[in-house]
């Protein structure tokens, strides 16, 4: 189900719980509704409401979900300029060109990946929503 873009700053100021089995519909709707936003590349559970470590994003044309994802290795910084459907204009924000994760799939089995580039820039921004931290 589509759902509606949070954009309440004190709401999204605040950190994310782990997610469960039971937040598999949540992770639906976070896809549904970034599809339903042509040209954006990734939203967290917060975006839509619901306090879950959950981020989905386009993955090099295939969207990909992540269940509690957490960088455990990161490499290269640089300073990028993002913009993001819950806040108005863009921001600075500090980003890593390569960045190692550590999270579970759909059916909560841990996973680790290495990403680089533009979706490694996508994931960091939406970890920090699931940490609170607005860019």
């Amino acid at each position: 189900m589509v759902r509606e873009i949070m954009r309440d700053e004190a709401f999204l100021s605040q950190k994310a719980e782990p997610a469960t089995l039971e937040d598999l519909p949540v992770a639906q709707d976070l896809l549904d509704t970034l599809a339903a936003h042509n040209g954006c590349v990734g939203m967290a559970a917060n975006m839509i409401g619901v306090y879950k470590r959950i981020i989905v994003f386009d993955n090099e044309g295939k969207y990909t979900v992540m269940f509690n994802p957490e960088i455990i290795r990161k490499s290269g910084p640089y300073e990028a300029k993002e913009g993001c459907l819950s806040l108005t204009g863009t921001r600075k924000a500090k980003r890593w060109q390569s960045i190692k994760v550590q999270y579970q799939n759909e059916q909560f089995q841990t996973r680790f990946k290495t990403f680089t580039g533009w979706t490694a820039q996508i994931i960091q921004h939406e970890i920090d929503h699931c940490e609170g931290i607005l860019i």
